[in-house]
């Protein structure tokens, strides 16, 4: 078995990174955003990306710092209200988006992981998501293909894995990351803690090992917070 473990995200990333690719990057918001790999990205210099993600990030942040260098050629996202500069960049002509249902976004993602090339969903029918897309109507409703998503690279952010390249993922930062890793043709995964093979509950891996080529600690992470709510106490 080929080792899988890197010493960062850069040796990780050497030889896969060229302009144009389409990379899946788990994440939501700020949670279980694979940072390493996204600031190696980013510091590799290449261009003209497409990302799928549920969002970019935020300002400075997750897919915000590719934004702000002009290495993302085009998003495709289901939201995008945390980042000016994203809002700023789509606005001005200089970002292609594709936006997509939450649900659909994942589903996409998952189905090319399967090898499912599409599938028929009621999300979207009848509003902007709709245009361009073939329909058929099965029991006297309708329903809108959508594609499944390949992308070229998978980047993601797990808890602990152990050295075959098994994932744990810590409560919500499983979010988009799992079908991000699914659908890539090669998928890199960050983590906090890498332990021996057998360390792990296999009744509690969220991402089997096959799926996985490439596998970095990227810890100690600065566990940042996108809003931060506090509220005033009366003290006697």
């Amino acid at each position: 078995m080929a080792q899988k473990i890197y010493p960062d995200a850069a040796s990780a990333l050497e030889g896969l990174l060229k302009d144009g690719l389409l990379i899946a990057s788990g994440g939501f918001g700020l949670c279980g955003i694979p940072e390493r790999l996204l600031d190696a990205v980013r510091d590799s210099g290449v261009k003209d990306l497409t990302f799928v993600s549920n969002n970019a990030g935020i300002d400075g942040e997750g897919i915000g710092k590719l934004l702000r260098t002009r290495q993302v050629k085009k998003m495709m996202a289901s939201y995008v209200g945390e980042n000016k500069e994203f809002e700023r960049q789509y606005l001005s002509g200089e970002l292609e988006v594709e936006f997509c249902p939450q649900g659909t976004l994942a589903e996409r993602m998952r189905a090319g992981g399967a090898g499912i090339p599409g599938f028929y969903t009621k999300t979207g029918v009848g509003t902007l998501v709709a245009e361009g897309k073939e329909s058929k109507v099965f029991n006297g409703e309708e329903y809108i293909l959508e594609q499944g998503i390949f992308a070229d690279l998978a980047l993601v952010k797990g808890w602990k894995a152990d050295t075959t390249g098994n994932v744990v993922f810590r409560k919500t930062a499983r979010n988009f990351n799992v079908p991000a890793a699914q659908c890539g043709k090669i998928c890199i995964v960050e983590v906090e803690e890498i332990v021996e093979p057998g360390q792990l509950d296999p009744d509690c891996i969220h991402l089997p090992g096959v799926y996985v080529q490439r596998l970095i600690n990227g810890s100690p992470y600065d566990k940042k917070i996108e809003f931060r709510t506090t509220r005033t106490t009366d003290v006697g």
